[in-house]
C-alpha cells in the first residue's frame, strides 16, 4: 500500500472516549472507530490484523480436521427457544421481528443452529465424529460496554462444535481442539493461562477458559507453579482446620461498629478473625451467608451451590421477618436460613454478630450454632493454599480470548439431535463447543504490546511487515529507490507500506512507530550511495544496509 493516495490517518491526541490501552491505541493509529458504546467501525489497518488473526485461525482448525461453514446471524428465535436458552440470554440478546411478525434475534452464539444442521447428515453412528467451525459476526447487548474491543455489542468470533457418538469420542474431539487453540495463540504470541471456568449459560461438562495475562482483564486468574490454574469464579477454597482451643464466648459492646472494618477494629482483631454476615434476597427468601471477614462472597458458587439463576441483597421487608440486625447480624440464636463456608467450620475463637444492636460475640466457634448449607462459597484470594500442591496461590488479571466446552448431550437432547447406534438403538449425539474472539485477541495483542510510541504487532499479524519511508519526494534517487525496494518486496510476498507522503520525516516515523510496524527502511540521504537505514519497532535491530541487500534480511529477519 502507498499511503499517499490511501485512506490513512492517525491521531495526535489520546482518544478521551476510551478506558484501556488497546482502545486508545486501535483509536488513535486509525485502526478502528467507534460508531456507538460497543459498537466499531473496523478500517483498513485493522481488518487487515482481523484477517491476519483469522488466517492463522483457519490453518490450525483445518489442521484439526475442521470444516468452514457460514451460519445466518439473523436467525428465528424458535431455535433458542427450543434449546431453553432464549430467556436464559435475558436482556443481553437482540431481538426483533420481520415484516411478518415473526420473532427473530441477531445471533449471541450458534449451538442451536449447528446442531439442526447436523441433522441434515447424523443417522447412525457412522456419520461421525465430524467438526464444524465458521467465523462471524455476533451480537450481545452488554449492559456495559467498555475496553475498546474487549467488552462490545458487535463481534468477530470463531466457534467450532464437534459431533460424537460418546463421551470417549467427545474426549477425542475436545483435545484437538484444545491443541489447536494452543497452537493458535502460541502462533499468535500472546501470553496466556489455560483455567478452568464456569459453564454458565453454554452448559455442559466442563470449560476451560484461555486467558490472555493483562491488568485490564475482567478475569481474575488464580494459578500455581506447579500448573494449577482456574478462573477465580470456580477456584477451589482450601483451608485448614484451625488448632486453638475454644475459649468461652463472650458478648462484648460495640457501639457505632456495624461493618467488619470498624468493628475488627474496635476490638483489636485481625478480619481474618472474623465472620462476616451477607443479608441476601435468594428466590425471594432471606437466606444469610458467613463467610471469612476479609473474603468475598462469590455468587458464581452460591448459585451453583442452591440452584438459582441470581442472588441479591435483601431488602428492609424481607429482613423484617427474622431476628438478624443488619450490622450485628451472626450464625447464633438467628432466625433465618443460614448458609456457612466451610471455611468458618475450621475457624476458631471468631467475632461475629450477636444479632443485638450494638454488640457482637468475642470467642465463637462453629460449636455455638447450627446452619442449613455448608459448601465452598468465598473468593480465592493471592496466598490460599493451592488445591494440587498446597503451596501458596498466585493471582493475575487476564482477557478471556478463547473457551472450550464439553457441552455432552444437553443440546442434543433438547433439539432431538440422535443417530442410531450399532444395535439399531437411538442416542443422543454427543457436542463440544469451541470459541475465540477475533477482536479480543486483537486487544489483548496490543495490552501486551506497546511503549509510550505506540504499538508494537508481532510480526505474522502486523498489518505491514515492513514501511518503506520516503525522506523527500523531491529527491529524484530516493523516489526511485524507495518505488524500487516496494515494488521489489512485494514481488518477494513481502507485506510492505511505502510512506511516500509529502510530510516531514518525525511525523512519518512517528506515524509508523504508533501503527506498530516490525521493520522500517529509511530512503534518505545516503540513497545515492545505494545505502538505506534499517531499524526494528522494538530497536533492538538499527543497521546502514545495501539497497541490494533489504529482501534478504528482511526474510531472514521474518522467518
Amino acid at each position: 500500500m502507498k499511503l499517499k493516495n490511501s485512506y490513512f490517518f492517525t491521531l495526535r491526541e489520546n482518544s478521551k472516549d476510551e478506558d484501556s490501552v488497546s482502545g486508545n491505541l486501535l483509536v488513535k493509529a486509525g485502526f478502528i472507530k467507534k460508531t456507538s458504546a460497543g459498537v466499531y467501525m473496523m478500517l483498513p489497518l485493522g481488518l487487515k490484523v482481523e484477517n491476519k488473526i483469522e488466517n492463522i485461525i483457519r490453518k490450525h482448525m483445518d489442521r484439526a480436521g475442521s470444516q468452514e461453514v457460514k451460519m445466518p446471524a439473523l436467525i428465528a428465535s424458535d431455535y433458542y427457544e427450543n434449546s431453553g436458552r432464549l430467556q436464559g440470554f435475558g436482556p443481553s440478546i437482540f431481538k426483533l421481528k420481520d415484516r411478518s411478525g415473526k420473532d427473530m434475534v441477531l445471533g449471541p452464539t450458534h449451538e442451536e443452529l449447528f446442531a439442526y444442521a447436523s441433522k441434515s447428515m447424523i443417522r447412525s453412528y457412522k456419520d461421525m465424529p465430524f467438526n464444524l467451525y465458521q467465523i462471524q459476526t455476533k451480537f450481545r447487548d452488554e449492559p456495559r460496554a467498555r475496553f475498546g474491543l474487549i467488552r462490545v455489542k458487535e463481534f468477530v468470533m470463531k466457534d467450532a462444535y464437534s459431533f460424537d457418538r460418546d463421551e470417549a469420542g467427545l474426549d477425542v474431539s475436545y483435545k484437538k481442539m484444545f491443541d489447536a487453540y494452543k497452537d493458535i495463540f502460541d502462533e499468535i504470541g500472546l501470553d496466556y493461562r489455560i483455567v478452568k471456568a464456569d459453564t454458565g449459560i453454554m452448559g455442559g461438562l466442563l470449560s476451560e477458559e484461555f486467558q490472555a495475562i493483562a491488568p485490564i482483564g475482567e478475569d481474575s486468574v488464580i494459578y500455581c507453579d506447579c500448573g494449577y490454574s482456574s478462573n477465580e469464579e470456580v477456584a477451589e477454597l482450601v483451608s485448614t482446620l484451625s488448632t486453638e482451643e475454644e475459649k468461652e464466648i463472650e458478648e462484648v459492646a460495640t457501639p457505632h461498629a456495624k461493618t467488619i472494618e470498624e468493628v475488627c477494629e474496635y476490638l483489636h482483631v485481625d478480619p481474618s478473625k472474623s465472620v462476616k454476615a451477607l443479608l441476601m434476597n435468594v428466590n425471594n427468601e432471606l437466606v444469610v451467608f458467613f463467610i471469612r471477614g476479609d473474603r468475598e462472597l462469590n455468587e458464581n458458587k452460591v448459585c451453583k451451590l442452591l440452584h438459582c439463576s441470581e442472588v441479591n441483597f435483601a431488602d428492609d421487608a424481607l429482613i423484617a421477618g427474622s431476628n438478624a440486625v443488619p450490622g450485628f447480624t451472626g450464625p447464633i440464636g438467628l432466625n433465618a436460613k443460614k448458609v456457612v463456608d466451610k471455611e468458618v467450620l475450621n475457624m476458631r475463637n471468631f467475632v461475629c454478630g450477636a444479632n443485638k444492636e450494638g454488640y457482637h460475640y468475642i470467642n465463637a466457634n462453629p460449636s455455638n450454632f447450627t446452619y442449613d448449607v455448608v459448601g465452598d462459597i468465598s473468593n480465592v484470594q493471592a496466598g490460599d493454599i493451592c488445591p494440587v500442591c498446597g503451596k501458596p496461590l498466585k493471582m493475575t488479571k487476564g482477557i478471556e480470548v478463547g473457551n472450550t466446552f464439553k457441552l455432552g448431550t444437553k443440546y442434543s437432547k433438547a433439539l432431538d439431535l440422535h443417530y442410531l447406534n450399532t444395535n439399531n438403538k437411538e442416542e443422543d449425539v454427543w457436542m463440544g463447543s469451541y470459541g475465540i474472539g477475533v477482536g479480543r485477541t486483537m486487544a489483548a495483542v496490543v495490552e501486551q504490546n506497546y511503549d509510550e510510541n505506540g504499538i508494537i504487532w508481532p510480526t505474522n499479524i502486523a498489518p505491514f511487515t515492513c514501511a518503506v519511508v520516503l525522506i523527500s519526494s523531491k529527491d529524484e534517487d530516493q523516489v526511485r529507490i524507495s518505488n524500487e525496494l516496494y515494488d521489489t518486496l512485494q514481488k518477494s510476498n513481502v507485506d510492505v507500506l511505502l510512506d511516500d507522503r509529502d510530510e516531514r520525516p518525525g511525523v512519518k516515523f512517528k506515524d509508523m512507530e504508533l501503527i506498530g510496524i516490525p521493520y522500517r527502511i529509511t530512503v534518505g540521504r545516503n540513497a545515492k550511495d545505494g545505502i538505506v537505514e534499517l531499524k526494528s519497532r522494538t530497536g533492538d535491530i538499527n543497521e546502514e544496509i545495501k539497497v541490494e541487500d533489504v529482501v534478504n534480511r528482511i526474510q531472514e529477519l521474518t522467518k
